[in-house]
C-alpha cells in the first residue's frame, strides 16, 4: 500500500527531468516506486519566472491526472520547484493533496541577490550574461526532450532574488510561517504542507567523499555570499528561508545540490538523502494521502 495520489515530482531553477536517461532527482523515482508509489518527474522551463512554471506544472498534473485516473498529486519540489508547487497549490488548490518543499528558496536567496547585483540591469554585461544562459538552457531542453519551453534567465533571477520572492509571497501565503525561522500551518485549505532542508557542515569526518564532489564545492563558493544566514545555509538557500509548512528538519548535513542526491550519489557520512524522500513517502501516507 502506498499514497493513495500520486508524486510529482518537480525541479529547480536551471533543472530537468533528465538528459540522456540521467536524472534529476538521483534515485529517487526509483526509490520511491519500489515503495509502491506512483511517480511522475515534470520538466519546466531551466529559468523563468515561477508563474510561468507553474502553469506549465499545472499543464503537467492535468496530465499526470488523465494516466493516473486520481484527481489530486502530491508535489515535491526542490528549490525554485517548490514555488512552483506553491503557485499551483494555491491557484489550483482542488488537484492538489500536498505540497513538500525540499531546500525551497521560500523566502528568497541570498545567492540570488548576489548574483542580481553584480549585473546592473539593462547594461552590455547583463544582456550578454543572459544571452549566454539562455542558450545554454534551450541546450539542456533540447537534450531532455523538451525543446520548445521558454527561457528567461532574467526574469527568473529576479523572481528568486528576496525581494522577488517576498512579492510572489504576498500573492501566494498559503503555508508560510508567521514567524522568522517557525514553521507555518501543516494544512491550509485542505492541502498539506511540508519542507526539510539542509546547511552545509565542514569537515572531512563529515563530508567524506562529498568533499571531492566539484558540485559540493560549488555549494561552499556559493555559501561565501551568504550575509544573513552565515553558516546556516546549503550554498543557494538558507536554513530558515526554506521553512514551510511543518518544517520535518531544516539543518540536515547536504548542500543544495545533495538535497537530489547529487552528483551521483555522492553525499555525506551522515545522511542517506533516499531515505529521506521513502520515509516522507510513509509519512504521506499516514496522512491518507
Amino acid at each position: 500500500m502506498c499514497t493513495k495520489y500520486p508524486v510529482v515530482l518537480v525541479h529547480g531553477w536551471s533543472g530537468f527531468s533528465t538528459i540522456l536517461g540521467y536524472p534529476y532527482y538521483f534515485g529517487v523515482k526509483e526509490a520511491l516506486e519500489k515503495k509502491g508509489a506512483d511517480v511522475y518527474t515534470a520538466s519546466l522551463s531551466g529559468v523563468n519566472t515561477d508563474d510561468v512554471r507553474g502553469e506549465q506544472l499545472w499543464d503537467f498534473i492535468q496530465d499526470v491526472k488523465r494516466k493516473s485516473g486520481k484527481d489530486k498529486v502530491n508535489l515535491i519540489g526542490h528549490s525554485q520547484g517548490a514555488l512552483d508547487c506553491r503557485y499551483v497549490a494555491a491557484v489550483y488548490p482542488h488537484s492538489v493533496a500536498s505540497v513538500t518543499s525540499v531546500d525551497g528558496a521560500n523566502h528568497g536567496s541570498e545567492s540570488a541577490d548576489a548574483l542580481r547585483a553584480a549585473y546592473e540591469p539593462g547594461s552590455c554585461k547583463e544582456g550578454f550574461v543572459a544571452l549566454a544562459v539562455n542558450a545554454f538552457e534551450k541546450a539542456i531542453a533540447f537534450l531532455s526532450g523538451h525543446p520548445f519551453e521558454p527561457e528567461d534567465f532574467i526574469a527568473s533571477l529576479n523572481s528568486l532574488t528576496t525581494e522577488g520572492v517576498q512579492a510572489f509571497n504576498e500573492k501566494y501565503p498559503q503555508g508560510l510561517p508567521e514567524v522568522w525561522g517557525g514553521e507555518g500551518p501543516e494544512v491550509v485549505n485542505g492541502i498539506y504542507y511540508y519542507s526539510w532542508s539542509g546547511i552545509i557542515k565542514d569537515g572531512i569526518c563529515e563530508q567524506g567523499l562529498n568533499e571531492l564532489d566539484p558540485l559540493h564545492l560549488w555549494m561552499k563558493h556559493g555559501a561565501k555570499t551568504f550575509v544573513n544566514e552565515v553558516d546556516q545555509n546549503d550554498g543557494l538557500v538558507g536554513r530558515y528561508s526554506s521553512h514551510l509548512g511543518k518544517v520535518i528538519c531544516s539543518d540536515y548535513s547536504m548542500d543544495h545540490l545533495d538535497a537530489i542526491n547529487q552528483l551521483a550519489g555522492i553525499r555525506t557520512n551522515t545522511v542517506n538523502v533516499i531515505d529521506l524522500y521513502t520515509d516522507h513517502l510513509d509519512f504521506l501516507r499516514s496522512k491518507g494521502v
